[in-house]
């Protein structure tokens, strides 16, 4: 079982970020970086001093570079990042690979109330901080929400309450449900092998399970091999903790979809509707099972919530046991 998977704060300066997170590190006892932090020790100068000497642009740049590096280091950490980092669209995206992004929401008037005799912030140092404040908050608005998988609105809420909500949402197991091939067909095709529920359904189920157990459940649908290893790759970054994949046709002959399943370190579990084993000869062949830890058959669509099971009784056992 890889390493836990980053937990990353953005939101406006003054929102907390630094504050929640030392204590969440304490809390999930996990270590935490301060990106401005991190700039600052690389440039021998604060934050301040490179606005002045180099402008905005350059400590963006310094800010992309930074996430790029420690995209590399895995996962296991806390990161609270510059207000202003989401802002560049490479940001949000290298943000995303980083971990579970948690948005801590503040209003302007509440960020003017703490920040308005700190000299330290560059971009508030002007006539009016107030409409300087409401004026960025709406330019970031749209980049926040865009790269954020949790909002938490910290305006009303007591430390103790919103530090419970983020451990929830750090502690919830990221799961990939991929399906190949005609499975956006059920209900449609053959239904006297596959059923006569629809591929809703089928949604529907997988949510519900997610509810029931406190997972983030993902579920990917394509009938386009590339996509399906583009999915699986892009899985290696967004800290994706179990994959559960119907490869469809794709089972009996996809060595690449086999190879990029292979390239992946976390729990796998190949599910099929019907039983395989006693249908054609060709469905007998799955070239994609020997990169997936198991391989479900015959169940139906109950045969993803035991492949989701099997995930989860994996990892409870794996934390019990470290």
């Amino acid at each position: 079982m890889k390493k836990r998977q980053n937990l990353v704060l953005i939101g406006f300066m003054g929102s907390g970020k630094t504050t929640l997170g030392v204590k969440l590190s304490y809390r999930l006892r996990m270590p935490v970086e301060d990106t401005d932090k991190l700039i600052e020790r690389r440039e021998g100068r604060s934050v301040n001093e490179i606005f002045a000497d180099d402008g905005e642009e350059y400590f963006r740049r310094l800010e992309t570079e930074l996430l790029g590096e420690l995209g590399e280091k895995g996962g296991g950490r806390i990161y609270s990042v510059g207000g202003g980092t989401p802002v560049r669209e490479e940001n949000r995206g290298l943000l995303k690979r980083l971990g579970k992004v948690i948005y801590l929401k503040v209003s302007p008037q509440t960020v003017y109330e703490r920040l308005k005799d700190d000299s330290t912030r560059p971009l508030l140092q002007c006539p009016d901080p107030l409409s300087r404040i409401r004026q960025l908050m709406e330019e970031r608005e749209a980049a926040y929400a865009d790269c954020a998988d949790t909002v938490i609105n910290v305006e009303d809420s007591d430390l103790e309450d919103i530090l419970v909500r983020i451990v929830e949402e750090a502690e919830k197991v990221k799961l990939l449900v991929i399906n190949g091939p005609n499975i956006n067909f059920l209900g449609i095709r053959e239904k006297n092998v596959y059923g006569t529920q629809n591929y809703q359904y089928l949604l529907d189920m997988i949510r519900k399970k997610g509810e029931e157990t406190g997972s983030e459940i993902t579920v990917f649908q394509s009938n386009h091999e590339g996509a399906i290893i583009d999915r699986i790759q892009e899985a290696y970054f967004d800290g994706t903790e179990g994959i559960v994949i119907n490869p469809g046709a794709y089972t009996h002959y996809s060595y690449a979809i086999r190879d990029a399943l292979a390239s992946i370190s976390v729990p796998k579990v190949e599910i099929h509707i019907s039983d395989i084993t006693k249908r054609e000869e060709f469905r007998k062949i799955s070239v994609t099972a020997s990169a997936c830890d198991r391989q479900i058959y015959g169940q139906g669509l109950d045969g993803y919530l035991l492949a989701i099971d099997h995930i989860l009784d994996g990892r409870k056992n794996f934390c019990e046991n470290s």
